[in-house]
């Protein structure tokens, strides 16, 4: 069964500075009905202007992944990290016992697009602990970028899921075995997809379960993100 969560009908936030889609329940944004699927708690699309950002604030207990589709992240934390995230990369933060961390757009004249993710752990108080990598885009493929700590993939958090980024040209298709007993969510970034047989455009979700099997074949060029969950 493929449930669709069509962006327009998102929580929706304008602060001037930054204008942010909640694809669950967040903030000031709160609807009974969507406040997580599975052990995904947080889809936040976040446009933030320039030289503008979030200064210093706390977290535990919650695993964060940023995903920036344009523009440049400033991050700094209470562990010492301090770093720019840019197009490719993806971040990874264990907030475990608690962090506190900011984040700014980095350019003083261009935006920063980005996707910031919440992931409930499957371990509660561990030491917090950050990543993060630049990965290779798959061109016309799905490519992994996160998955549980304990997996071989390129980065790690403390929970059962599969993260892939699946970049796909007009007319190209792929497949995604589910295994049985799994759950997923498909996130659109650009373009648009259809999801055994229903289209998704962008900024547009979907949860997927008691099915084996997604056949995605973009009918623009198109990017997204392939949640893979317990």
């Amino acid at each position: 069964m493929l449930k669709l969560r069509k962006s327009a009908d998102r929580g929706f936030a304008d602060h001037g500075w930054l204008k942010s889609f909640h694809t669950f329940s967040f903030a000031d944004y709160y609807d009974p009905a969507q406040m997580h699927f599975r052990d995904l708690r947080v889809i936040n699309e976040d446009v933030i202007a320039p030289g503008m950002g979030f200064g210093t604030h706390g977290h535990d207990n919650m695993e964060i992944m940023t995903v920036v589709v344009s523009g440049e992240l400033a991050h700094k934390d209470s562990m010492g990290h301090e770093s720019v995230i840019r197009p490719g990369d993806v971040q990874v933060m264990s907030a475990g016992t608690g962090i506190s961390h900011s984040e700014y757009n980095h350019s003083k004249t261009e935006p920063v697009h980005l996707l910031q993710i919440w992931i409930m752990p499957d371990k509660k108080n561990v030491t917090p602990r950050y990543d993060q990598k630049s990965l290779d885009r798959v061109e016309n493929g799905l490519g992994i970028l996160v998955e549980s700590i304990e997996g071989e993939g390129p980065l790690g958090i403390h929970q059962d899921i599969r993260l892939y980024r699946g970049l796909l040209d007009f007319k190209n298709p792929v497949s995604y075995k589910l295994d049985e007993n799994r759950h997923a969510w498909i996130q659109m970034i650009s373009g648009a997809v259809l999801v055994n047989g229903e289209e998704l455009v962008v900024g547009d979700g979907a949860s997927v379960s008691h099915e084996t099997l997604l056949e995605i074949v973009a009918t623009e060029k198109a990017e997204f993100l392939l949640f893979d969950l317990k």
